[in-house]
């Protein structure tokens, strides 16, 4: 166990062949590794609450409204079922009074005089129904996820390309030192 621990160590520990060029990259992996950990959690917090928040925003602006189907839905050779929602037209009166025409999904079964339910934002505008609790939590939690994985992966790729060019440094200076040697090697064997 020492043994490998000390293996995971070996940038930081005293050796003869240990360059600078070793240490600094020691630093930059650690510091990027704790970067993609603390700043994904952070990301996916942030994510996750701004979600949320939208949606809690939605759902306060949002308020059902009866109204009552106007137009009945266009005949057509293939009628859904009766389960299946269709585009028809509704009206509804809005918290001011004013009354609204507007087209929405309303069942194919429903008929002119129809009442049901519609949802409106704060303007009397028709708008979607707002997601329940249970699906706002699921994408809050999901695009948290998101956000953590794309934040830690930024970080990560990000200290990959300045090993990369820590890499092709190293093997530059490489070249020129083998570069000496052979040369110094040839003079006294040719």
């Amino acid at each position: 166990m020492t043994r490998r621990a000390g293996v995971w160590l070996w940038r930081w520990r005293r050796n003869p062949l240990r360059r600078t060029c070793d240490v600094v990259e020691g630093w930059i992996l650690l510091m990027a590794w704790v970067l993609a950990v603390a700043g994904g959690l952070v990301a996916g917090l942030l994510t996750a609450g701004a979600i949320q928040h939208n949606a809690e925003q939605a759902r306060a602006q949002s308020r059902p409204v009866q109204a009552v189907v106007v137009q009945e839905p266009p005949e057509d050779s293939a009628r859904p079922s009766s389960s299946a929602l269709v585009w028809g037209t509704v009206r509804w009166t809005a918290p001011d009074g004013s009354t609204h025409t507007g087209r929405t999904r309303i069942p194919a079964s429903a008929n002119p005089g129809t009442q049901l339910t519609v949802w409106t934002d704060g303007r009397g505008t028709l708008t979607h129904p707002p997601a329940s609790a249970a699906d706002t939590a699921f994408q809050a939690c999901l695009g948290g996820l998101w956000a953590s994985a794309a934040g830690a992966g930024l970080v990560i790729g990000g200290a990959k390309l300045v090993q990369a060019r820590l890499d092709r440094r190293r093997f530059v200076r490489w070249e020129e030192e083998w570069a000496r040697v052979d040369a110094q090697w040839r003079r006294k064997t040719g």
